[in-house]
């Protein structure tokens, strides 16, 4: 879901995969994928995840990387998945960290005393809409807590499995210093949940 360039299409098929159902909203982003795709058991599709609908018990697993935080229904559409998963099915995603979406300005700040770097966290309670530069101006996204995400999941009939707020170790961040951000302030939260 928000397959974009269709990377993990391509990769589920390589890993076992018997097929995959990639949706995104973009025609760009379809049109990219379709021609970096050679693949007859990956079907693209055109669609808003708002409205969508799942054929019951089909899907395993569904996996969405950086999207759920754009969409203003989600519960609705975490009903939809958990209707669409087969029993045991898994639903594995990742979003922005609502560290990294909660704040009104969002970007680092300097103490001018200690020269330390921090992230201001205001307006983490307030949910809703975000409209921030990343990437192109005026991007809007919207906030939730982390318990409004688990809560979503719980009341979908999902079970969370996985919860990590990545961050770069040592290893990583000797080769990418520029990713010391990160253990400041996490950008991704990925959650990994299960249909019993």
């Amino acid at each position: 879901m928000g397959c974009g360039f269709g990377w993990f299409a391509q990769f589920a098929r390589e890993n076992g995969a018997v097929s995959v159902h990639s949706i995104d909203l973009s025609e760009n982003m379809l049109g990219r994928a379709q021609n970096m795709t050679s693949d007859d058991k990956i079907r693209y599709e055109r669609a808003d995840l708002g409205g969508l609908k799942l054929e019951g018990g089909r899907y395993d697993p569904v996996f969405s990387s950086l999207t759920f935080h754009y969409l203003v229904n989600l519960p609705s559409l975490m009903k939809e998945i958990s209707k669409g998963l087969k029993p045991s099915g898994r639903l594995v995603f990742s979003i922005e960290h609502p560290v990294y979406t909660a704040p009104s300005k969002p970007g680092f700040v300097v103490d001018e005393g200690t020269g330390r770097k921090f992230w201001p966290l205001d307006d983490y309670q307030r949910e809703g809409l975000r409209t921030t530069n990343w990437l192109a101006e005026s991007v809007k996204k919207q906030h939730r807590t982390i318990g409004t995400y688990i809560n979503i999941l719980l009341s979908s009939g999902l079970r969370l499995t996985d919860f990590l707020e990545w961050y770069p170790n040592e290893g990583e961040l000797k080769r990418h210093p520029e990713r010391g951000s990160e253990v400041i302030r996490p950008t991704f939260l990925l959650i990994g949940a299960a249909k019993d």
